[in-house]
Parts: C-alpha cells; structure tokens; sequence
C-alpha cells in the first residue's frame, strides 16, 4: 500500500471513530441528564447547564481529531 494511500485510511479511520465515540457520549450525556431531571425535577437548570457544558467538551474532541488527522495527512502527502 503506498505511504499516501495509508495516510488516506488513517485519517478516515480517525475521523470516524472520533464521531462514533461522540456520538455514543452525547447519547450517554442525553440520557443521563433526561434521567436526572425524571427522578429530581427541580434540578433541571443545574442538571441542564452540565449536560450542555459536557456536550459541548465532548463535542470538541472529534473536532480536533479531524484536525489533526488532516495536518497528519497532509504531512505526508507533501512529501
């Protein structure tokens, strides 16, 4: 397999674990939360601003894999 091709399959490997990782973790994150407030309902607001606070750090790390997938590939694929 040449060295760009790999490269290819890498950064396409990275990017989609990356969304199927955030993708169960918001799941996860949802559900919780949904949880919380069913058992506390007066602890919506805290148990609300977490859930997007979580959602939104869970959010970032594909992100940043994506973008360091690419900076990876485009590393390689220069040379």
């Amino acid at each position: 397999m040449e060295l760009a091709a790999a490269a290819a399959l890498g950064a396409a490997l990275a990017a989609g674990l990356a969304a199927l990782g955030a993708a169960l973790g918001d799941a996860i994150v949802g559900f919780k939360a949904i949880e919380g407030v069913a058992r506390q309902p007066e602890a919506r607001g805290s148990v609300m601003t977490l859930m997007f606070i979580s959602i939104g750090l869970i959010e970032a790390l594909p992100i940043i894999a994506v973008v360091i997938a690419f900076m990876l590939f485009g590393q390689v694929s220069a040379h």
